[in-house]
Order: C-alpha cells, then structure tokens, then sequence
C-alpha cells in the first residue's frame, strides 16, 4: 500500500505519495490535468534549475537578509542535482496545465525546497518566499522558454546542422565536373554539374543557419525581473540586470534584460520569429531529402542517378527491395515542425492585456522542433548523405537523351528554328543533331562546332 505525507498551500491539506519531493500545488496539478502523455520538456526543467540557482544568487547580493548563505547553498545543491538530471523523476506535470505554467514553476520551487532542506538538514526554506523570491511565474516562464530555445538551439540544432554541411561541402568537392541533366518544373532542363547541384543544398543550410543565428538575438532577452505583469513588484532594483548576468555565466550563453517587462510578458514574439526561421530550415530540408529521394530513384526503372546507403529491407513481401527510409524520415520531421509553426503563431496570438497563457504549448512545440530538427539532420548526414555516390553512366546517358541542349544551339540558329529541331527530334525519335542537320540549320561539322553541354554549365 502506497504511503503519503500530508502538504499544505493556501487553499488546504493534500496528500502527497511519501517518497516524491514535490508539494501540494504540484500534487493538484497531477491529479487535475489527466490530459496527454506530454509532459514539461525536460530542457525546460534545466533551464528553470539554471534560473532559480541565479536568482538564489542575485538574491543574496541584493538582500543577503533574506536570501542568506545557507539557504543560498541548500538552492544551489538542489539545482546542481536537478540540472545534472538525477531528480528527473520529481517532474510528472502535463503541458496540458494552466497557461502561465504557473503549476511547472510551482514543481520547480517545491521539489527546490524540500531537497534543499534535506541537504541542510533543517527546514530552513520556502517554495515562495525563498525559491521564488523576487520572481513570479509569469515573469519565470517566458524566461525558461528563452532560456531553453537558446541552449537547445546553440548546443544540439546548430552543430548537427553544421556537421552536415559539412558532408555537403566534402561531397561537392568529390563530385566536382561530372556533368548532369538539370531539371525544372520535372522537365528536363540544360545540363548543370552535380557538385553544382550539392552547393544548392550545402548553401540552403547555409543560409538558415544564418536565419537561426539570427534568431538567437532576440530570444537572449529575458523577461526576469519583471514579476506579476510587468512592474517588478516585490523585486529589489536591479535584481533583472543583474540574474542575466549570472544566467549568461552559468549557461554558457550571453543573455540580457529586455528592456520592456510588458512586452515579454504579454508576447512571444521572439518565439515566433525563431521558429520561423526553424520552418524555413525544415522546408529546406523537405527540398533536399526529395531531391535526393528523386534522384535516387529505381534502381532501373526510376531517375537512377545516384546510389545511397541500403540500410535496412524495404518491403516485407518485395524481396531485395530497398527503400529511401532516412529521407522520409526527414520530410516527416520536416512535416511535424510546420504544424508546430502554424501551433506557435496561434497560441503567439494570444497574449491578452499583462499576459500571454498558452506558454507551455509554445515551450513544447519549440522545443520538439528543435529536438527533432537536430536529430534528424545528424540521421540524415550519418545514414544517408555520407554514402551518396554518383551514377557516372546514367547522368551521361540521360544528358546524350536530352532535347535541352537544343539551349546551346539558340545563338546559332535562333530561337524558333531550335525549337523546331527539338520537335523533329522527339518526333522521329533522333538526336538533335540528326535533326538539325536534316532540317537544314547546320552541318554536322557546324553542329560539333557549336554543341559542347560541357561549356553550358
């Protein structure tokens, strides 16, 4: 039979299973949000620990009557332990709980607390008075939000991202001057290099990493200090200067005070606008992982102009076959953070008079995105992209059956009579150089002269 402890908060007594180190709010909030499997990120569990260490910290700067040594060090211990994972299971709220994420704050200051004062040995701390001093949750959570989309973003997104430009980069080089059908519109189109079509890829990851760089400006501000709606009632002056100073040393990352707390309270514009910069990396990555797929399709009945890594069987009743399996996996990554866009916008919406309370959607959502986008692009790089190899002698026979390179023969004999040996061509089922020498346009010394797709690209 499962033990209890009775806690208490404002509204009354509450049982509380004996061996948990959370407390009565978070105990209400487990038992009246059944809803979902999702639960509070485990970034967002990190970075409140980081953000309560450093308000502990500033507090006791700026009020060491209140925020003493002891006290400091039993806060202090108990985030190290939480941040180093090892209370991961004192965390069981839904994100499906109240919008300000009040009750995650609350699981956060309570768990702080009673571990504390396990580690001084005495009762020596409160979840409010002391864990949650100088802070509200309104002000808490918009912080670990950034706070957590900074790190993830910085620590796992960003190198993942890089590794496989990287690869981009190594296979460029690899595959520089074989030459290749271009395509546009499905169609065939004028040749173009494949190292040329790799640097296409290589510089759209490029170009959103720059995006997401970008991003992190804005989202370095923290909404700390700013408490209940915006005033910093009950902080002590220069309490929100002062904890982005030791949250940029503790996390390894710069962040700042927003200059605005009625602005960071009530929008969420910096997620918006970081997670958009996360879609377009997802739509990039959706164009390259069918390209890819596209290209190498078959393997003799499809475009077959690339081979890439057999990794597992592709069907259990088609023996041998094999399946692009890492590039769907991508363009259903890539699925999955546009319906989190489209989730972040409209919860972003919301901010209504001091306070935006769709907050633990939009931390869930973000950080998936950011998780998922990195683990994909490392998948794809490591099981897919590193052991793409040219089909040599189909990419030359598909640019001999292209009518495109007619393009080469517009100087000559302009663009109307092109055309028309392009139709004889495809007609008659000859090359373009039969045809052009049949209708007239050129000889075939005049046609070899003129008609080098090597010079097109």
């Amino acid at each position: 039979m499962e033990s209890y402890r009775i806690e208490h908060d404002s509204m009354g007594e509450v049982k509380v299973p004996a061996e948990r180190l959370w407390g009565a709010q978070t105990q209400r909030s487990f038992e009246n949000f059944k809803i979902g499997v999702e639960k509070m990120p485990e970034e967002i569990i990190r970075a409140f620990a980081v953000m309560k260490k450093c308000c502990a910290e500033a507090n006791h700067e700026l009020l060491p009557e209140k925020m003493t040594a002891e006290k400091l060090g039993a806060i202090s211990a108990a985030c190290d332990e939480i941040i180093a994972g090892k209370l991961s299971g004192e965390f069981p709220l839904a994100v499906w709980q109240t919008g300000s994420g009040t009750q995650s704050n609350m699981n956060l200051n309570e768990v702080i607390a009673n571990r504390g004062n396990m580690i001084a040995g005495k009762r020596i701390l409160h979840p409010n008075d002391d864990v949650n001093m100088s802070q509200s949750s309104n002000d808490t959570f918009p912080a670990a939000i950034h706070i957590a989309a900074v790190c993830a973003t910085k620590e796992r997104l960003i190198p993942a991202l890089s590794g496989l430009i990287e690869e981009f980069e190594r296979l460029e080089k690899e595959n520089e001057g074989i030459l290749k059908c271009g395509r546009t519109h499905l169609q065939d189109a004028v040749p173009i290099r494949f190292s040329q079509e790799i640097s296409g890829w290589r510089a759209l990851l490029e170009r959103s990493r720059e995006q997401i760089t970008l991003s992190l400006e804005s989202l370095s501000n923290l909404s700390l200090g700013g408490t209940a709606v915006g005033t910093g009632l009950n902080a002590p002056k220069g309490f929100d200067r002062l904890v982005a100073e030791k949250i940029s040393a503790a996390a390894g990352h710069p962040f700042k005070t927003d200059a605005n707390k009625f602005h960071s309270l009530s929008s969420q514009d910096e997620a918006v606008f970081g997670h958009g910069a996360l879609k377009a990396l997802a739509a990039d990555m959706m164009k390259i992982a069918n390209d890819i797929r596209w290209l190498a399709s078959g393997p003799r009945t499809g475009l077959g102009e690339i081979v890439i890594p057999a990794n597992e069987p592709g069907s259990s009743i088609m023996p041998g076959k094999v399946n692009p399996t890492q590039c769907e996996a991508v363009t259903m990554v890539a699925v999955q953070v546009m319906g989190n866009d489209a989730a972040i916008g409209f919860a972003a919406s919301q901010g209504n008079f001091q306070l935006n309370v769709f907050l633990p959607v939009i931390a869930y959502n973000y950080l998936q995105s950011v998780r998922l986008i990195g683990d994909a692009l490392e998948s794809f790089r490591k099981n897919c992209v590193r052991g793409i190899k040219p089909n040599v002698g189909k990419m030359s026979e598909n640019v001999g059956k292209s009518l495109m390179l007619a393009a080469a023969l517009n100087p000559s004999i302009g663009y109307e009579n092109a055309a028309k040996t392009v139709k004889e061509a495809f007609e008659k089922n000859i090359t373009l150089k039969e045809a052009a020498v049949g209708l007239g346009f050129l000889s075939a010394e005049e046609f070899d002269r003129v008609f080098r797709p090597e010079d097109m690209t």
